[in-house]
């Protein structure tokens, strides 16, 4: 299922995207919660598509899609997890993964406009990730099991406001502004993605393809990732974990190719689908 969380006619309540229309499962029950968060915490997920056969349908060029989960319980990010994008940072390959939260209130939708700070106005990049969305509340779960914890995948976008990121050793402050995590454009369930190690990440900004990189080449892998924090701390439904960036990110670049105020940065994830934000001076 393509779990999507939208707003239309003035209601947001969650839809089945199915091609190019949503069923509106959200109106055929009503009881539903309207955050797909929720319904990982309530241990519901198979109720969404109970009444897809009889629920209507809306065209999706008729709906805003929102964040399918506005308010996650943690959002949990893992940086240098791509040996190319360790390789142009000047790094060296960590021996552990490197592990970061971004506060939950950066979460915004998959078109909505991010924000560049007044007080960090050209160090603002992008990075193009697979999202694992957490389904079961686990701990000290072994990477064989890790997949039976899943309930599905996203696109996020880890927005970074580098020279802030750079300041201080734990990154929190630059990766954590509002705005500044895209996720969407809705979450694809775990059964149809088996195998979430072969999919293809593309970004680009204002038409330029900037990252083109398989999640094969992950330094440490989804179930490697869940295993190891798990180990530390309880794992909740409805948690994200951004799993890394490969190579291509803007600061790095030469000139640099950070993004400004009037930049548009999509980013394509094979099998889940697109989300695409453009910038914006912050108000």
């Amino acid at each position: 299922m393509r779990i999507a969380r939208f707003t239309h006619a003035g209601s947001t309540r969650l839809g089945l995207v199915d091609g190019d229309t949503v069923i509106d499962v959200g109106t055929a029950d009503p009881s539903l919660p309207t955050d797909l968060g929720a319904v990982l915490a309530a241990g519901t997920l198979g109720s969404v598509g109970a009444t897809a056969a009889t629920a209507p349908r809306i065209p999706l060029a008729d709906v805003r899609l929102e964040a399918p989960i506005p308010l996650p319980p943690n959002f949990i990010a893992i940086g240098l997890n791509y040996a190319d994008h360790v390789k142009e940072s000047g790094m060296e390959k960590p021996k552990m993964p490197v592990v970061f939260n971004k506060q939950v209130t950066c979460v915004t939708g998959p078109f909505d406009p991010v924000d560049v700070p007044t007080v960090a106005p050209t160090m603002v990049d992008y990075e193009g990730e697979l999202g694992i969305v957490i389904g079961t509340r686990c701990r000290n779960v072994p990477k064989e099991r890790a997949h039976e914890v899943v309930a599905g995948y996203l696109v996020v976008n880890d927005v970074s406001v580098r020279d802030w990121q750079l300041a201080t050793p734990t990154m929190t402050m630059g990766k954590s502004w509002d705005t500044h995590g895209p996720i969407g454009p809705w979450m694809v369930t775990a059964d149809e993605i088996p195998d979430p190690h072969d999919l293809r990440i593309k970004t680009w900004v204002d038409g330029d393809l900037r990252q083109d990189e398989s999640t094969a080449l992950m330094l440490n892998d989804c179930w490697e990732l869940i295993e190891f924090l798990s180990t530390a701390c309880t794992l909740l439904p409805g948690t994200i974990i951004a799993t890394g960036t490969p190579a291509g990110v803007g600061f790095k670049m030469q000139p640099s190719g950070c993004v400004n105020p009037g930049s548009t940065v999509r980013i394509e994830i094979e099998k889940i689908g697109v989300i695409e934000n453009p910038f914006v001076a912050q108000a």
